[in-house]
């Protein structure tokens, strides 16, 4: 008897389909990275064991049409759960987690940038579906089963047993994998992309049942751990330097340290922000690390103004946007400070229209505020030049002193320009975001220069001091055979992915003269305690994990927010330790076999102790958060105690 495909049960046959369909996708339209053979003999098996589990449930309904519409329906919503996540990973380098459902108001937002990462081999994600309904529809008595209740259950047992199996084989190859939730892509490559849904939503769920249960005896351990390891003793020669002053800060959308300094076509990329750099006013950070997650600009506004990480998962301006904190704004209302965000975006996108009234800030000019045509916007609205020239009167009209922050938004992926802004030529690879952000860096830059000719105009500079950040990296992982390319590298390594967080910090100082090039390793986390120095401001009983860049005494290490930290000596990533600077691997690697030698135990014990530490600082800032244990202490009280 010949054997025929169409005598398999529809739910053995969408097992096989969906499950070859999903680790393809894995292979050639996901960048999953794999280090050995086990690892992609789990990549293997976990789409197929995910497949079963999905459709097995099937055979449970006894009304055969509604068995085989449950597997009809299944393949159609699972398929698109994969297709939501390649776009989202195009981008983002990433896999969704359930708090970023809850940003769906942003989607409304993203217009032609979701348009670019959908390509036509998409619709490959969706060809078993159509071979599954088509079958589905003909001789429903032969697609679909009839259990008794002891083969239902021994279906159920086989799924759950695989399941099982696949977990312990993955937890074999990466000890304490479900202590490590924020590599996410270690968890779909061990568990498969579902079950990682079903994980995330467990996570979620518990965590969001710490707030009903804190009661402000977690303060006790932060506070502690912050006075042993990351409060500074001493004050910096620039304490008070910027006394009185008002205080404009620049959120650079999308600005990366390899720009600065840098050409494309035999012209410099950033001008303007280059002879910034080379002012006797100006300090320039070359070391310092964007430390985001999943909220992008929101989350280096959150660090910016707390000192405190951003979550693993989602935004922490969506997910606790109505926490208690302690930010920047509130505290430098005290010293005569009024508080101002200029973004020329609508008020509830990353929820700030929330968000900046728990962070105290006292007025938003959002995009009701400007004049906004499509003669000066494109993609995520008004363009940087006229954004910055319109805000001009609106500073001339506040009081001073004041903490003035603004969102740039044109150098912003997909980076379309309109050929009327382009004074630089793009560049040549395989890769149009790379190419095209040179321009849309060139753009910013140009606007931020025209920007500080217009201040000096109105008599605002003097009495002001700058800060210039990029809030995040502009080119994903994703790109990165084409940034090899402009690096002249071979290949981007796990150093050199770390080493591409860097984003440019910039204060400057008119009139202060002593500025210089600080190669520190600084991040995001230490601009609040910086700021707050600068306008000599103590502090005290504050909690923040970061340290006064111009301080001596600092912690010596910058954490990112997926558990890598980069310090004078270490980049530790992806489960290893390397030498900074040489890129030599010490110690034993999670995932590598590697002999640890006798005279590398201290080098191996240093690395490990700043491990420890980024993970305690993690796991406190996290506490803080979910908890929110802010709302446990009166900052009112503890001020005026110390005044």
């Amino acid at each position: 008897m010949k054997f025929k495909i169409t005598r398999l049960p529809l739910y053995v046959i969408a097992t096989v389909l969906f499950g070859s369909k999903t680790y393809l996708a894995y292979r050639f339209m996901f960048t999953i990275e794999l280090d050995n053979i086990l690892q992609e003999i789990i990549l293997f098996i976990n789409p197929f064991i995910s497949a079963f589990l999905l459709f097995a449930i099937s055979v449970w309904f006894s009304n055969n049409e509604k068995q085989l519409k449950y597997i009809r329906y299944s393949a159609l919503i699972a398929s698109f759960i994969i297709f939501a996540n390649l776009v989202f990973y195009r981008q983002f380098n990433d896999f969704i987690t359930l708090p970023q459902l809850f940003q769906g108001s942003n989607m409304a937002d993203l217009g032609s940038s979701i348009l670019t990462l959908i390509k036509g081999y998409d619709i490959f994600l969706f060809t078993d579906v159509v071979f599954i309904w088509i079958l589905s529809k003909k001789d429903i008595a032969a697609r679909s089963v009839t259990y008794n209740r002891r083969r239902k259950a021994a279906t159920l047992t086989l799924s759950l047993l695989l399941i099982a199996t696949n977990f312990l084989i993955a937890e074999s190859s990466r000890p304490q994998l479900f202590t490590r939730g924020f590599d996410r892509e270690y968890l779909v490559r061990s568990i498969g992309l579902f079950n990682y849904h079903i994980y995330d939503v467990i996570a979620h769920s518990k965590v969001e049942g710490r707030r009903a249960f804190a009661d402000g005896n977690e303060l006790l351990e932060v506070q502690e751990y912050i006075e042993e390891n990351v409060k500074q003793k001493m004050k910096s020669d620039l304490y008070g330097a910027a006394k009185g002053k008002n205080i404009i800060f620049i959120n650079a959308e999308s600005l990366q340290q390899f720009v600065i300094n840098n050409e494309v076509n035999g012209e410099e990329v950033t001008p303007f922000l280059n002879q910034l750099i080379k002012d006797e006013d100006t300090y320039y950070f070359d070391n310092f690390y964007e430390q985001t997650g999943q909220g992008n600009t929101s989350d280096s506004e959150f660090l910016v103004e707390n000192s405190l990480y951003p979550l693993d998962r989602g935004a922490v301006f969506f997910t606790h946007g109505g926490n208690e904190y302690n930010a920047i704004s509130e505290i430098i209302d005290d010293a005569g400070y009024s508080s101002y965000v200029f973004h020329s975006n609508n008020k509830s996108f990353w929820n700030r229209d929330q968000m900046y009234v728990s962070l105290g800030i006292d007025h938003f000019f959002g995009e009701e505020a400007y004049d906004v045509s499509e003669d000066n916007a494109i993609g995520w609205g008004l363009k940087d030049k006229p954004f910055f020239e319109q805000s001009i009167p609106y500073l001339q009209s506040i009081e001073q002193p004041f903490y003035a922050k603004f969102i740039t938004l044109t150098n912003h992926f997909p980076f379309d320009m309109d050929e009327s802004d382009i004074s630089l030529e793009p560049y040549e690879s395989n890769s149009d975001v790379l190419n095209n952000y040179f321009p849309a860096v060139r753009y910013m830059d140009e606007a931020i220069e025209d920007f500080f000719i217009k201040l000096k105009e109105t008599g605002l500079y003097e009495n002001s001091v700058f800060v210039v950040m990029g809030d995040h990296i502009g080119v994903s992982a994703n790109h990165n055979k084409a940034l090899s390319m402009y690096l002249d590298k071979d290949e981007i390594t796990p150093i050199d992915q770390v080493e591409l967080q860097r984003v440019p910090f910039i204060v400057h100082i008119p009139g202060n003269g002593k500025g210089k090039v600080i190669s520190e390793v600084t991040g995001q986390i230490d601009v609040k305690p910086t700021l707050l120095s600068l306008l000599g401001i103590d502090a005290v009983d504050d909690i923040q994990f970061g340290n006064d860049l111009f301080a001596d005494n600092r912690k010596g290490y910058v954490a990112l927010r997926n558990g890598d930290f980069i310090s004078k000596k270490f980049i530790y990533t992806n489960g290893s330790c390397y030498l900074r600077g040489t890129g030599e691997l010490i110690g034993v690697s999670e995932e590598k076999d590697y002999v640890v030698s006798e005279s590398e135990h201290e080098l191996v014990n240093a690395c490990n102790e700043i491990n420890e530490k980024v993970t305690t600082e993690l796991r406190l800032s996290d506490d803080l958060i979910y908890g929110d244990l802010f709302r446990f202490i009166n900052f009112d009280l503890t001020k005026k105690a110390n005044q």
